[in-house]
């Protein structure tokens, strides 16, 4: 029921016409509490210390709106500089998903993130590889450059494991129901659906990717401020 559910919530909160045709009443440049975002109940624990803000972005890499995601996401995190700490977290799903969820996991403890992760998208929105197997997975690393032995070994390696548990454990923690969410400093979350929520008129996807990443300003500001 709840893989159902998240499932549910990412077609009908995110799906083009869906996101289009939620209700206007509010704005990303002046966002409220329960609408464009939502505070947690409960603080969650951070590694950023004192003086940073953590954001952690919960993706997939076979959702298409992280897909569009991702440049205007990876630009505003150039130039956030030291003064935030981002972290990734590809949410689970089912059996099929476990590769490409797998796949990240593997390009993070190799220390390949950074130049691959563009690359793990276009391989399935633009070359249309549905990584859905171990195999598909190491054929497509072995394709775009990395040694597929040392691949594999981290693909199964026991650090791999306890991340892939690890993020299960963070999405259940936050509440995480649809994705791209972005979660800021343990304390606030919100995302391009929440954003629609708010929107005037029948703003496109890319204006409501935009207007997510002004209320995640405006909360890492908020996150600062608190700091002080």
């Amino acid at each position: 029921m709840r893989a159902l559910r998240r499932l549910f919530c990412t077609a009908a909160l995110l799906g083009l016409s869906g996101l289009a045709a939620l209700p206007a009443h509010a704005s990303a440049s002046a966002p409220k509490d329960g609408v464009e975002y939502k505070t947690l109940p409960s603080p969650q624990p951070t590694d950023a210390g004192p003086r940073k803000v953590e954001v952690i972005e919960f993706f997939a890499y076979y959702c298409p709106h992280c897909y569009a995601f991702e440049p205007l996401l990876a630009d505003w995190v150039r130039k956030q500089g030291d003064a935030v700490v981002f972290k990734r977290v590809h949410v689970p799903r089912d059996a099929s998903v476990l590769p490409q969820q797998r796949m990240f996991y593997t390009l993070e403890s190799l220390g390949l993130v950074e130049q691959y992760h563009a690359r793990g998208f276009a391989a399935m929105h633009v070359e249309r590889l549905r990584l859905a197997s171990d195999e598909q997975v190491f054929d497509w690393a072995a394709r775009a450059g990395i040694d597929r032995a040392r691949f594999i070994d981290a693909y199964r390696s026991f650090g791999v494991q306890a991340k892939l548990r690890r993020a299960s454990t963070l999405m259940q923690d936050y509440g995480v129901t649809h994705w791209p969410m972005l979660a800021v400093d343990g304390r606030f979350l919100t995302s391009p659906g929440m954003v629609a929520e708010g929107a005037e008129g029948n703003p496109s996807e890319t204006q409501l990717l935009q207007g997510t990443l002004q209320v995640l300003d405006q909360l890492v500001a908020k996150a600062k401020a608190g700091k002080k």
